[in-house]
């Protein structure tokens, strides 16, 4: 039986060393000096290596600072979580999970099994009432006391800010947290020089059969107004699309939303007959500023039998050659990704499901001793990449934290280390993954956190990112 040593002490004491690192990165970037003309570099250790970091663009805390070279720097907050097909509640609270106290501006949040994988919702239609909740509790954390209340008479939050659950639509509660730049989300930004005049010539709107209201909407309300006032907000929604219970949700701080364009969504079904979406991929590509992002939540095959790793890298492959963008701007010259390694940015978040090649004794032993590096030399993932058989020119942070599944339910128990447990007992494993592909991107933390919802426990990254933009840094239009 694996002892429970990572759930406690040893655990506390594994957090308290990553606890000092995030803490003394911390005191780097709070430091004075905003207005140093000379480039300070930091190096953060890697499991790709050392990063060489330009100190000045990291000094302010959530705000993005201008650097000579006509960049902008963005501190981006990344978070997988398998919730186990539960539908949550009122009482959850996600500030500890979203880290609300370090701010970021861009925020990236993928979930899976949002709902049960039963027929209905894979061969019928998906409830999307449980995404509405877990949206209402995005906002609620991320933009506190402004709770955004939904036009009619049933509502999501009430007056007393207090968060009340009511039978709602995930297209009326997106439509509640977007802002008054939604209009601009499908906009082109392609160089002036095409012509104001000559615009409606170069660019249109996503094909109607690729997009829809669900997963971002240029429309305002029925009546022409807009749903609540958003001078009151900080973080807006961008997009939000869910597939079965693959769900992918894009939040930018409220004037940061201006400068989104060219927003698609993607979505590639990996499950039944390897088409239906109780597994798979959402993808969102976006143009920020000058640069271009994609962000995509997948949630691959299941299974810890010897072999299930190859169904894994396969669903990767088809992912990455069936996901397409469509294309909204005509002209040759401004390039806009229309699949995902064109993109300048991509990363690459979800239950990627791959295990530990170990038995589950041999894997309870090395937990009890703490043997990191000797556990994640047989990580599936890890094996597979090295052997350059799936997500080759990848990066992944080195792994600090203990697997993050199966844990029995609401315990910090693993599944099967008790009697009643032994017939849910899965070899604990890495399953929930953050990667990342491009260039100017930088991991500045990944690590685990210890919610109890579900069976796995959440995962998250932050990342530092630099982003091209015009010489005022607007847009180019």
């Amino acid at each position: 039986m694996i002892g429970v040593g990572l759930s406690g002490l040893n655990l506390m004491n594994q957090d308290r060393t990553n606890q000092q690192t995030s803490s003394l990165i911390g005191k780097i970037f709070s430091v004075k000096g905003r207005n140093q003309s000379k480039e300070t570099e930091v190096s953060i250790g890697s499991s790709e290596g050392q990063y060489n970091l330009p100190l000045e663009p990291l000094l302010s805390r959530g705000v993005s600072t201008k650097v000579p070279s006509e960049n902008l720097s963005f501190r981006v907050f990344v978070a997988t979580w398998n919730v186990g097909g539960k539908s949550p509640d009122t009482k959850l609270n996600l500030d500890d999970i979203l880290q609300v106290r370090e701010e970021s501006d861009i925020y990236v949040l993928g979930f899976q099994e949002v709902v049960p994988l039963n027929a209905g919702n894979v061969l019928v239609i998906e409830d999307n009432e449980p995404a509405a909740k877990w949206l209402a509790l995005i906002n609620q954390s991320l933009n506190k006391a402004h709770n955004v209340p939904l036009r009619g008479p049933r509502s999501i939050a009430s007056s007393g800010g207090s968060l009340v659950f009511q039978k709602t639509s995930l297209r009326k509660v997106s439509k509640a947290f977007r802002t008054e730049s939604k209009r601009r989300l499908k906009s082109c930004n392609c160089p002036t020089d095409l012509g104001r005049k000559n615009s409606k010539e170069f660019c249109f709107r996503c094909p109607q059969s690729q997009t829809n209201e669900n997963e971002f909407s240029s429309e305002e309300d029925e009546d022409g107004s807009s749903n609540f006032d958003t001078n009151q907000i900080k973080y807006g929604l961008v997009a939000c699309k869910q597939m079965v219970g693959i769900f992918l949700t894009v939040w930018t701080r409220k004037e940061l939303v201006q400068h989104v364009s060219h927003l698609r969504i993607s979505c590639v079904g990996r499950g039944i007959l390897g088409c239906l979406g109780n597994k798979g991929c959402i993808s969102v590509s976006m143009i920020f500023h000058k640069t271009s992002f994609c962000f995509l939540c997948s949630h691959l095959a299941s299974g810890e039998k010897e072999g299930d790793e190859l169904r894994r890298n396969v669903d990767v492959v088809e992912i990455l050659r069936n996901t397409q963008f469509p294309r909204i701007c005509r002209t040759s010259g401004y390039r806009v990704p229309e699949k995902v390694l064109d993109h300048d940015r991509v990363i690459w978040l979800g239950d990627l499901n791959y295990r530990i090649a170990l038995s589950y004794s041999d894997t309870g032993k090395l937990l009890k001793e703490e043997a990191w590096d000797a556990l994640y030399d047989k990580d599936q993932l890890k094996i597979e990449r090295e052997a350059g058989r799936v997500f080759k020119g990848w990066k992944e942070g080195k792994i600090y934290f203990a697997p993050t599944y199966k844990y029995s339910d609401g315990s910090n128990r693993y599944a099967g280390e008790t009697v009643e447990t032994k017939s849910k007992r899965r070899t604990p494993a890495w399953c929930d993954r953050i990667l990342w592909h491009g260039s100017k991107i930088y991991q500045l933390s990944y690590g685990r956190k210890e919610s109890r919802f579900s069976d796995h426990r959440p995962v998250c990254a932050t990342f530092w990112v630099s982003v091209e933009a015009t010489e005022d840094g607007s847009r180019k239009r």
